[in-house]
């Protein structure tokens, strides 16, 4: 017999088709970010196979019109990543691709914002700050020239100016506190970044860190793991 919770319940819940199959490629990066969750390096050496990708474009067949959202580490360093996201498109999948930006310019990279915009793939790219000293302090230096270097040239190929090629950038507090609110945060962001550098973009995503990973790791060395969690 049904009782009156699970009546309300099964009337308030109810499924639908999901809208993002998110893929994480897996954790090798050309970076090694202290707010990374999946503690993200060019050491790590745990990536997707073949044939688990050959499973993820089955499985697309059951999902047409869910969008992959391709993650890792930087998921362009899987070798498979280029014939990976063909065999998607090839399928007519909407295809979205979490970069660092700073990866364009490892060896054998320096076409992707091309590639990209050859095949219209959606981009979300970090970019933690408009302010050069912050992004070093999370992601290393160098890496904010080289975020403005990659972002410049996806603008050049249309990136945040037209609707075929979307640009997301993403910011992640520096330390144990919330983001602000996100539209606030993206007027500055489009501000700033236009003032300084002439770059644009398409919108912002303001992400929370979770308390894991070398993020937790540095929670932990400045005793403040337990405020943090009792902020979240």
């Amino acid at each position: 017999m049904i009782n009156s919770f699970d009546k309300a319940l099964s009337e308030a819940l109810t499924s639908t088709s999901p809208s993002i199959l998110q893929v994480n490629l897996g954790f090798m990066c050309n970076l090694a970010c202290r707010h990374c969750h999946v503690q993200g390096s060019p050491a790590r050496t745990e990536i997707m196979g073949e044939e688990t990708m050959q499973a993820i474009l089955k499985l697309s067949d059951d999902l047409p019109e869910a969008m992959v959202d391709l993650t890792g580490g930087a998921p362009e360093m899987n070798p498979h990543f280029r014939s990976f996201v063909d065999a998607l498109l090839a399928k007519g999948r909407k295809v979205q691709v979490r970069t660092n930006f700073s990866v364009f310019y490892e060896e054998g990279m320096e076409d992707l914002p091309g590639w990209y915009a050859e095949r219209k793939i959606s981009l979300v790219g970090s970019l933690p700050c408009y302010l050069e000293e912050n992004v070093a302090a999370q992601r290393g230096v160098k890496v904010f020239d080289q975020s403005l270097k990659a972002i410049r040239a996806l603008n050049e190929r249309g990136y945040g100016r037209d609707t075929q090629r979307l640009l997301g950038l993403v910011y992640n507090p520096g330390g144990a506190s919330l983001p602000p609110p996100q539209h606030m945060l993206e007027e500055a962001y489009r501000r700033e970044l236009k003032e300084r550098y002439d770059v644009v973009f398409t919108n912002l995503y303001c992400i929370t860190n979770m308390p894991i990973g070398r993020f937790w790791e540095d929670l932990v060395r400045e005793a403040k793991g337990h405020e943090y969690r009792s902020l979240l």
